[in-house]
């Protein structure tokens, strides 16, 4: 379990995203020459605090990045402005992790993908308990 899983998880039940990137195109790993739309979610950094002995939990602290491959200019800002509306949100339980937290960290600059596609990253700083082990 990680923050990019529980990224990963609020964006395919996002159903306006999903009216436009079918969830075979929510992916880890990497995009490779994947045709937009298509969205990549991964961990940037992760930080393991100490594990609550109590409780035989861990808090995780993991800096996800989630990248968008849209097909013209206006279909990455959509996407990315979607995608942008899972910040700010507190989740008690999702992906076995319980006391989710998600924070926007960022939006990266406009890029040119593969295939004259249009990207953009968004970061999120994902805060969870999951058990320790």
């Amino acid at each position: 379990m990680t923050g990019a899983d529980i990224v990963g998880e609020r964006l395919r039940e996002h159903a306006q995203l999903l009216a436009i990137v079918p969830v075979a195109k929510i992916m880890g790993g990497r995009l490779g020459l994947v045709a937009a739309p298509a969205i990549l979610v991964r961990t940037i950094s992760s930080v393991d605090l100490d594990a609550l002995k109590l409780t035989g939990t861990k808090r995780i602290v993991d800096r996800v990045s989630v990248t968008v491959r849209a097909r013209d200019y206006d279909e990455q800002i959509r996407l990315i402005i979607m995608i942008g509306e899972i910040a700010a949100d507190r989740i008690p339980a999702i992906a076995g992790t319980t006391d989710a937290s998600i924070r926007s960290a960022g939006r990266g600059p406009d890029l040119e993908g593969p295939g004259d596609s249009f990207e953009q990253a968004q970061d999120f700083r994902v805060t969870f308990i999951r058990p320790a082990s």
